[in-house]
C-alpha cells in the first residue's frame, strides 16, 4: 500500500516505522516541517489511504480534505470531536471512508470492552462510586485525553447513575470525575476505580511505548480501503 502520513511527530514517525516494517510505502508526509508537500497533492491516484495524527486545531480540516479528495483516512487526533458529525455527514455524502479511534492500541480497545462490561455489572449490584484517572506526558495538548473520554462514555452508558463527566473531583453524585495528570514522558495510563465502604475494584491499562498505537493505526489503514462509511476499532476487532 501507499500510505500518506499527515503529521510527523513522535506518532507519525512510529507509524512510518510500522508501515515500512509491514512492507508498505510512504506516499508522502504532510507536516509543517516539510512544506514542500501539500495535502491537496494527494488522492486515490497516488495514495491508498491517509493516516492522520496531528493537532486538535488541524485534524478536522485534514479529515475533511481527505474525504473531499476521495482518500480513505484513518484519524487518531483527539480534541476535535465536536466536529465529528460534520465529518461523518461528508463521508456519507461522498461515499468515502473514515476510521476514527481515540486510541489504536489493541489492548486499550479490549480495555474499553471490559470497562463497559464492568460498568454494567456495577450498576446492577450498586454500592460503588467510580472515578477515571488518566496520566500522560507533559506535551499532550488535550485534557482529558480522548481515551479517557471514551472510557467515561462507556461508563455513563452502562452505569447510568453517572450523568456527566467533570475534569476534577466530582461535586455531586451524578458527576463522573476524570482526574488528569501530566507527568514527564509517560506514554499513557488509564485507570477506572470503583470504591465502596468495604473494598475497591480497579481496571487499568498502561502503555509502555507508542509502538502499540502505531501498529493498530497501520492495521486500520490496511483494513479501510475499499469500504464506505465511518468505522472504529470495534469494527476492526469484531467487538
Amino acid at each position: 500500500m501507499n500510505i500518506l502520513l499527515i503529521g510527523y511527530g513522535k506518532m507519525g514517525r512510529a507509524i512510518e516505522a510500522q508501515a515500512l516494517s509491514r512492507g508498505h510505502q510512504i506516499a508522502g508526509i504532510i507536516d509543517p516541517s516539510r512544506p514542500e508537500a501539500q495535502l491537496s497533492d494527494f488522492g486515490p491516484h497516488n495514495a491508498d489511504v491517509a493516516i492522520e495524527f496531528t493537532h486538535p486545531d488541524a485534524a478536522f480540516g485534514n479529515v475533511m480534505a481527505c474525504l473531499r479528495q476521495g482518500l480513505p483516512v484513518v484519524c487518531g487526533s483527539t480534541g476535535w470531536l465536536h466536529h465529528f458529525p460534520e465529518a461523518k455527514a461528508l463521508a456519507q455524502e461522498k461515499g468515502g471512508a473514515l476510521f476514527y479511534a481515540s486510541n489504536y492500541s489493541v489492548g486499550v480497545n479490549l480495555f474499553f470492552h471490559f470497562n463497559e462490561y464492568i460498568a454494567g455489572k456495577m450498576h446492577q449490584f450498586g454500592g460503588y462510586d467510580v472515578q477515571v484517572r488518566e496520566i500522560h506526558h507533559v506535551h499532550k495538548v488535550d485534557q482529558p485525553s480522548g481515551t479517557a473520554l471514551t472510557v467515561a462514555d462507556g461508563i455513563m452508558r452502562n452505569y447510568t447513575r453517572k450523568k456527566k463527566w467533570r475534569n476534577d473531583p466530582a461535586q455531586a453524585p451524578e458527576e463522573l470525575a476524570i482526574i488528569s495528570e501530566r507527568l514527564a514522558e509517560t506514554v499513557g495510563t488509564h485507570v477506572v476505580t470503583y470504591t465502596s465502604p468495604v473494598d475497591a475494584l480497579e481496571l487499568k491499562h498502561e502503555a509502555f511505548s507508542r509502538e502499540g498505537f502505531a501498529h493498530g493505526a497501520v492495521l486500520a489503514a490496511e483494513w479501510l480501503p475499499g469500504k464506505q462509511g465511518v468505522f472504529g476499532m470495534k469494527d476492526l476487532l469484531g467487538l
